[in-house]
Formats: C-alpha cells, sequence, structure tokens
C-alpha cells in the first residue's frame, strides 16, 4: 500500500478531477459550517435576541400578570393558550432558525457547488462493515479529526477561561441584583463566550480548508503508467495513432504518384529535389504542384516523369524554393511566374515543333 502511495507521483488531470467532482469526491471542511453557524448565532445574539426576548417576556409578563385572562375550564381553552404561547415561542425562534440554515447553506455553497451524485446514496457493504469502520476511525483522516476536536476542546477550554476569570466574582453579585441586572450581565458573558468561539473555530476553519484541499489533491495524484493509460483512453494508443498517420502518409503518396504523369514538366535539384508541375490553360490560370518529394521520392517522380515522357528540367535553387514554399495541390505563387513561364514556354514549343516534324 505505501509503495502504491509512493508510485503516484503525478499531479491529477484535468479528467481525473471532473471524474472526481462528478462522483461527489470533492474537498469540503466540516469546520466551515461549524464557524457559520457560530457566527450566525453571534448575528441572532446581536441583532435578534434583544427585541425578540422583550417580546417574549412581555407575552409571559401578561400571562402571568393577569391570569384571569386565561380560563382552563375545558379543551378549548386550553388548545388557546397554548396555541398563544405557540406563536410566541416561534416568533422567538424563528430568527435563528433562518440565520442557522441561511449560513449553512452558505458555508456548503461558499465550498461547493451543490450536484445530485446518486453513487454517494447507493448501499455500500463497507459502510456497517466494522473492518472498515475500524480503518477509517484510526486512519490519517480520523487522525486529523480527533486532532480538531481536541483542539477545539483545549483551546476553547483554555481562552473562554482567561477570558471569563475575570467575570466570576462580578456574575456571583449580580445574582443578588435586580432580575433586569442577571439579564444584562449574562447576555455580556454569553456575547464574549461566542466570541472566544468564533475566533477559535474561525483559526480551525481556515486551517481545515487547507488541509481539506491538500489531502483531496494528494488523494488524487497519480502514477505515471495511470497518466499513460488516461492519455491512451482520451487520445488514443500512441502506437496505432502512428500507424494511422503512417498510412495516411502512404496512401497520400500514393495518390501523389498517379498524379505525376499528368504533370506538364518536372523541375529537379538533380537527384535531392523533384517538383512536378501541371498548366492547362483551360483548367487553371497558373500551373499547379501536383507533386512534389525529397531524395528518393524525387528520384521516384523523374523516373514516372521520365518513363511518361515529361520533360525534366533540372534548376536547383527554383526547385528547392518551389518545395519549401508551395504545397501539393496548390497554385504557385506570383514569384515563380516568370521562371515556370519560361520552362512551360519551352515544353509548349518543343511540343508545337514535335507536331509540325510529324
Amino acid at each position: 500500500m505505501s509503495e502504491d502511495k509512493d508510485s503516484k507521483t503525478e499531479n491529477p488531470t484535468a479528467k481525473k478531477l471532473t471524474d472526481a467532482a462528478a462522483k461527489g469526491n470533492v474537498p469540503f471542511s466540516r469546520e466551515v459550517p461549524i464557524f457559520a453557524s457560530a457566527l450566525g448565532f453571534y448575528v441572532f445574539l446581536v441583532f435578534f435576541l434583544p427585541s425578540g426576548a422583550a417580546d417574549l417576556a412581555k407575552t409571559l409578563k401578561d400571562l402571568f400578570s393577569q391570569p384571569d385572562q386565561w380560563r382552563l375550564e375545558n379543551t378549548p381553552d386550553v388548545v388557546s393558550l397554548a396555541v398563544h404561547l405557540g406563536w410566541a415561542m416561534a416568533a422567538f425562534l424563528a430568527p435563528v432558525m433562518l440565520i442557522f440554515i441561511i449560513f449553512g447553506l452558505g458555508s456548503s455553497l461558499a465550498q461547493n457547488m451543490p450536484s445530485m451524485v446518486l453513487e454517494r446514496i447507493r448501499p455500500q457493504a463497507s459502510r456497517i462493515s466494522p473492518m472498515k469502520g475500524f480503518e477509517r476511525i484510526y486512519s490519517l483522516p480520523g487522525m486529523v479529526e480527533f486532532g480538531k476536536s481536541f483542539f477545539k476542546i483545549l483551546i476553547v477550554s483554555v481562552i473562554m477561561y482567561f477570558a471569563l476569570r475575570g467575570e466570576f466574582f462580578a456574575a456571583i453579585d449580580a445574582m443578588f441584583s435586580d432580575p433586569q441586572v442577571i439579564l444584562v450581565k449574562l447576555d455580556a458573558i454569553v456575547r464574549k463566550m461566542v466570541i472566544v468561539i468564533l475566533l477559535a473555530t474561525a483559526l480551525l476553519a481556515a486551517v481545515d480548508v487547507a488541509w481539506s484541499r491538500h489531502h483531496w489533491f494528494t488523494q488524487l495524484k497519480m502514477t505515471k503508467q495511470e497518466v499513460k493509460d488516461e492519455y491512451k483512453q482520451s487520445q488514443g494508443d500512441p502506437v496505432v495513432k502512428s500507424r494511422q498517420r503512417s498510412l495516411a502518409r502512404d496512401r497520400a503518396r500514393r495518390r501523389m504518384m498517379d498524379s505525376v504523369p499528368r504533370a506538364t514538366l518536372v523541375i529537379a535539384n538533380p537527384t535531392h529535389f523533384a517538383v512536378a508541375l501541371r498548366y492547362v490553360r483551360e483548367e487553371n490560370d497558373a500551373p499547379v504542384v501536383v507533386a512534389k518529394g525529397q531524395d528518393l521520392i524525387a528520384l521516384k517522380i523523374r523516373e514516372i516523369a521520365e518513363a511518361n515522357n515529361i520533360p525534366v528540367f533540372e534548376d536547383p535553387p527554383l526547385a528547392r524554393s518551389m518545395f519549401a514554399q508551395v504545397s501539393v495541390d496548390s497554385v504557385i505563387p506570383s514569384a515563380f511566374y516568370k521562371a515556370v513561364a519560361e520552362l512551360v514556354h519551352r515544353v509548349y514549343a518543343a511540343r508545337s515543333g514535335n507536331q509540325r516534324t510529324h
């Protein structure tokens, strides 16, 4: 197992990352939603709790100060009182529930966009296997989760101890004060506790985001063989592709050689390069390269041309220039018009002389 991990030295390809995301394998920090929940609770504590608590206290005060307004003589009376208290509690708790939902969804969406992955809910025997569960608990990710939990308990406890140590005697004094003073003091202590939790969870969330992404990326690393296999699947086997390109070149070369007998003339150098041109006024306004080649192919072009009584002109500079600048089945550039026109004129002149002789 260690050798397999050591052999995974290559970064995951774009396809590997895409396939992992399609299967629901994406980096996700569990500490970010915890931090978001703590932040949401602090928002509720600062902006909604004072007004909500005041409204709830007013409802309870009316209930206890004027009990005669709520007679409990029959079932409808009990239902009416329960509905009244239920609406009051709902008005008090609705903001905090809504905030938790918004912050929880926001923390998840900030890490990864949601997607439907049926593979994640497919029944798997490994999920209920004691051995697999033991491996998950005592694996590196399991140890990291344990370390994070231990950090939260230890650090939060230590920071909270030093932050609230000075509030101990003040809290005892507040117990013998006016009830409103107790609530104010309790609110200040709770806010300080939430701030401590926020700072600790923010630090832990930042570290956990970096760790989760690093661990996810490391788990997706590939061996050199896996990279080669993936390339073969996406691009095809290089040996097969090379063979296909070779066959395509052979077919193109054969078609080119079949066109040499149709040429009007061949310009050679004298054995390294050969360019076959065809010029028929009714077909094109300028000569067209029907074949060209180098070394052995050049010799083959000359051989076919001589076998079909096609004139071969040895002009090394012109042959080299046309071979480099003109592709097969293309009209020659205007820069070659003058030089080629002289050769074409000589060909047609020779043909006219032969016709008069015959």
